[in-house]
Order: C-alpha cells, then sequence, then structure tokens
C-alpha cells in the first residue's frame, strides 16, 4: 500500500521570499498529488457494498484526501484551523460599518473562546489558533497608495507560508479583518475583470448606499493601480491586505508540502486568486468549503471551477464554513475505511 508519491511530503524546497522574483519562483514548485494512491483508493471503492458512484461526492473527498496526503488511508487529525487577522487602511473611506478597532476586539474573542469558530472546530476536533499580522497595524489605503510595499507584502506571505503545521492532515485557513471585502472585490476587479459594483457586497451589513459608495471606492483603487500592477503578484500587493497576503502564503506553503485545503468564503477565494491566476494547478489541492451569501463569491467559485461542498447562506468568515465541512469529510473517510466489501458481505456484485 503506497504511503508516499515519488516526491516526499515534505519535499526540501526553501522558498525565497527576499524578492518578488523569489515569490514567483516559488509559485513554479507543484510537487504531484500521489497517482499510486489514488489507484488503490479507486479500486476498493469499487469494492465496497453500494452501487458505483452511488456516494457521490464523498468518494471525491476521499480520493482528494488520499492522493494529496499521499496514502491510500487518508485521515484528518491532526486538523487546523488558523484564522489570519489583519486591518485595511481603506476603511478610513467609510467603506464598512464598523470601526477597525473591532478586528483587534473579534481576535481577543476568538482567543476567549467566544466566538462561532471557537465551537465549530471544536465540534469539528479542529485546533485553532489566531495569527494577528503585524499587531494589526492597517494597511495603506489602496484607493490613494499601493495597500502594501514589496517588503511588507513578501513579510505576509512569509508569514503565512511558515505558518502551516507540517504534520497538518487538513487545513483550514480563517480571517478576519474589517475593510476586507473591499480588498476580495477589489483583487476579483483587477483580475477577473466585471465593473467594481458585480463583486462588491455588503460586507458586515452596509446599507444600498454603503454598498454603492464601496463599489466606487474600489474602482477608483482598480483605475489606480491598473498601469504599474503588472502581474498577479502585484496586484495582490497593491489592492490586498496583510491577512489575505499571508492566506495566500499558507495556501501555496500547503501546496509545496501536499496538505489538502479547505477554502472558506469570499475572502479566502479572493486572498488565493492571485495563486490561481498564475497557474490553476497552484489550487489543485484545495476544496471550496461553501459558497457564501457574500456579493461575488458564487462569481468567483465558478471561474475558479471551485463548486462548493456546503451551501449554507454563511457570510460569517472566520474559517467557519471551513470547519462546518469538517465533519462532511470526516464522514466521507469512515465510509471508505469502514463499509464492508462485497466479498465480506456475501453479497453479489454486478455482472
Amino acid at each position: 500500500m503506497p504511503s508516499a508519491s515519488s516526491t516526499p511530503k515534505n519535499a526540501l524546497f526553501t522558498p525565497d521570499f527576499s524578492s518578488m522574483k523569489g515569490l514567483q519562483a516559488a509559485c513554479a514548485f507543484l510537487p504531484p498529488p500521489c497517482t499510486e494512491a489514488a489507484t488503490v483508493i479507486t479500486e476498493r471503492e469499487h469494492t465496497l457494498t453500494k452501487p458505483p458512484g452511488s456516494l457521490g461526492r464523498l468518494e471525491d473527498i476521499t480520493l482528494w484526501l488520499g492522493t494529496w496526503q499521499g496514502t491510500a488511508k487518508p485521515q484528518l487529525d491532526p486538523a487546523y484551523v488558523t484564522i489570519f487577522a489583519g486591518n485595511h487602511g481603506v476603511t478610513a473611506q467609510n467603506v464598512s460599518p464598523y470601526p477597525s478597532s473591532v478586528t483587534a476586539q473579534m481576535v481577543a474573542n476568538f482567543e476567549r473562546g467566544g466566538a462561532a469558530i471557537n465551537q465549530l472546530s471544536r465540534h469539528a476536533n479542529a485546533h485553532l489558533s489566531v495569527l494577528p499580522l503585524f499587531d494589526l497595524t492597517p494597511t495603506d489605503d489602496f484607493s490613494i497608495a499601493p495597500a502594501m510595499s514589496e517588503e511588507r507584502f513578501l513579510n505576509a506571505v512569509k508569514a503565512g507560508y511558515h505558518s502551516v503545521p507540517h504534520d497538518a492532515r487538513i487545513f483550514c485557513p480563517g480571517e478576519m479583518g474589517i475593510g476586507n471585502t473591499s480588498a476580495a472585490a477589489a483583487l476579483a476587479t483587477a483580475l477577473l475583470g466585471h465593473d467594481a459594483s458585480y463583486w462588491t457586497g455588503r460586507g458586515t451589513g452596509l446599507n444600498d448606499a454603503g454598498v454603492a459608495h464601496k463599489a466606487t471606492i474600489i474602482a477608483r483603487a482598480c483605475a489606480l493601480h491598473r498601469t504599474h500592477a503588472q502581474n498577479p503578484l502585484d496586484i495582490a500587493r497593491c489592492l490586498g491586505g496583510h491577512e489575505l497576503a499571508a492566506m495566500m502564503g499558507a495556501t501555496l506553503a500547503a501546496r509545496h508540502h501536499r496538505i489538502p485545503t479547505l477554502l472558506d468564503g469570499f475572502v479566502v477565494t479572493a486572498a488565493v486568486l492571485p495563486l490561481f491566476a498564475i497557474n490553476p494547478q497552484l489550487l489543485a489541492h484545495t476544496r471550496l468549503a461553501h459558497c457564501s451569501a457574500e456579493t461575488g463569491h458564487r462569481a468567483l467559485a465558478q471561474h475558479m471551477g471551485l463548486t462548493p461542498l456546503l451551501d449554507l447562506g454563511l457570510r460569517l468568515g472566520e474559517g467557519s464554513g471551513a470547519a462546518l465541512a469538517l465533519p462532511l469529510l470526516r464522514a466521507a473517510l469512515t465510509c471508505h475505511h469502514n463499509m464492508a466489501t462485497f466479498a465480506e458481505a456475501s453479497i453479489s456484485n454486478r455482472a
């Protein structure tokens, strides 16, 4: 039974975060999934006491987990949920009904165990951690200047990259940051086109006038940076945020270490959009946990070829949708590992 593919799970690779060129090179390192594990998983699936394909996407989940973990016996423990927190200078433009101070207050709530993600992570038997970026110092206001210098952007990516535990069997990035739906919508606008209003939603509860104003600010920012943001990483630097850059770095690390990753809502999906724009295979190790109710997420997921596992009308963030999907993944593995085969149950298989 295979336990790893031809490339070791933690292949020796040292990314260079000292320059944008080094980050670009890191995005070109693509360890393959384990085809041997895929063969064994598929063969067992055909022997289980059920019609072929009758467990639908549960069967795909098992295959996905096994090929990236490099084993025909995939598991979910340890599972990790990490909340990346950051503040955004663009909140000075009144794009959110909440002040930036709420970011720190919610980080404290996470640390006390009082938020929804604390309960959902506990229910899913996942380790929860919180990573505030740069002590929650805000980015620059991206409607008048690049959100981050190259140095600050690379340091945020590096922090996210090195936050991923190498023993993780599943990784779930989440986020907290007042103003970060503006950054997410700006990234989608710049990388995918359409008017800013197409991607701009209510965030934490804007009214119609607030949404229209937010879209105007995002459109202004995209126009400002269009001339010098020449590639997806530059766009992420100019229009993103500290926590979005860190989530991109964490997702890249998970790809390098072949750790299956569950993407959460609109902000998390937008954070990894620059990776997709560079090469869709950078996200081959990911699945979309859920489709958020935030405007633009469904269209963003469709563009990236991501089909959500859940669709519950969530728009909380925090990694809540990813944590909710973990029990579904556990159910898929329980069926695959513990169901009887036709031979074991003395049941006639199809001819």
